[in-house]
């Protein structure tokens, strides 16, 4: 899992004006809420995602967007003007399926003037805007070509290219790169990201793949059950989770319930149903915290380490034996049983030619300032 986004650099600027605003956007289809009081606000020239797990509202937000719903109650505003009612034909926006939606009977450049014919677009102005298209994707070469000549990539710069000719204020992404092998995938992830910058356009991407949104986004929000969880960069959301559910949706987590045995100024020591005493760096806990007691304690499989002998320092150190041991080529996948009784994974940079054998017995230790406690 990748945990450094590629766009971590470059962050949008908070003073930037907005392409797209949601406000206490709701949608209700035959009685079931889909989105519920969603607020977003997505900067000019920002690579947004919206990530969560199939069923949660992702999809919905994003034609909620494009103009294919309206919303039941709320607005939705493209630069400063209320689209509730606008058709999608009249918004500055054009979305790129999972599904490529071409049409196979016409070549990649009858695919990509389409949308301009039917605006009635001068025919030089038509094959101008084309052939800037083209180059934008790479796909020069393929102009005379039919869609079922094409290999999955290539169709997908060909659907890229049908939605960047219309020169839309925002581009919208629906699972874009879904269909695609995973090798592939990741090329395409790449150029994603080198036409987002060469362009400067809005892209708001929906994707319920991770580590596509960690490596592409300049922010992030996670949906559940119709709602956003968080909204923040991609370190934010995987260094610093703000409930249970993002820890444990983004990447693999390892998750400790407990209570709060006492605390100070910079530290909690939370104490586990099965006595593991869990030391966290963290500010002293809120008035809500202190009273309900009930912490979640979130440390993932990378801040681990694991050794044969006892280390010097006893804090958030825990006895075990590995259960389970998996190869992974880069890395290697630990499941260790502590003595007591609770399972943790635990993922190393492979830097041996040997690998220790399951039962060997081992000590399982953390910073405290890697785990994460939350209220549950």
């Amino acid at each position: 899992m990748s945990q450094t986004s590629v766009k971590e650099q470059r962050a949008p600027d908070t003073a930037t004006e907005l392409d797209v605003e949601l406000r206490k956007v709701f949608k209700v289809f035959a009685g079931e809420t889909a989105v519920r009081g969603v607020d977003l606000q997505i900067h000019r020239g920002e690579f947004f995602s919206i990530l969560g797990p199939s069923g949660c509202g992702k999809t919905t937000t994003l034609r909620l967007v494009a103009g294919f719903e309206t919303p039941s109650a709320g607005e939705v505003l493209i630069q400063g003007q209320l689209m509730n009612h606008i058709p999608p034909h009249r918004r500055p926006v054009n979305t790129v399926f999972q599904s490529y939606a071409l049409f196979n009977h016409l070549r990649v450049s009858e695919n990509i003037a389409f949308g301009l014919r039917l605006k009635k677009l001068k025919s030089a102005d038509v094959e101008e805007r084309v052939k800037q298209a083209l180059k934008q994707v790479k796909m020069e070469a393929y102009a005379n070509r039919f869609p079922g000549q094409l290999s999955g990539g290539q169709q997908q710069r060909v659907a890229l290219a049908r939605a960047l000719v219309n020169r839309p204020a925002v581009l919208l992404l629906d699972e874009p790169l879904g269909a695609l092998d995973l090798k592939l995938r990741k090329e395409m992830q790449v150029e994603l990201s080198n036409l987002h910058q060469e362009l400067g356009l809005t892209f708001i991407m929906v994707t319920h793949d991770q580590e596509e949104a960690l490596s592409l986004s300049d922010r992030i929000a996670v949906m559940r059950g119709g709602k956003i969880e968080q909204v923040g960069s991609p370190t934010e959301i995987y260094e610093r989770p703000r409930t249970t559910f993002v820890a444990d949706f983004i990447g693999d987590t390892n998750l400790f319930k407990g209570r709060i045995e006492s605390s100070d100024a910079s530290s909690l020591q939370i104490l586990t149903p099965t006595g593991l005493k869990i030391v966290v760096q963290s500010k002293p806990p809120s008035h809500a915290a202190a009273q309900a007691q009930e912490m979640v304690v979130s440390i993932r499989p990378e801040k681990i380490r694991l050794s044969l002998s006892p280390p010097e320092s006893t804090i958030n150190c825990f006895e075990g034996y590995l259960q389970h041991v998996m190869y992974l080529g880069t890395h290697v996948h630990y499941v260790v049983e502590l003595e007591s009784g609770d399972r943790i994974t635990v993922r190393l940079p492979n830097v041996t030619h040997k690998l220790p054998d399951t039962n060997t017995p081992v000590y399982a230790r953390w910073a405290p300032a890697d785990c994460l406690a939350l209220e549950e």
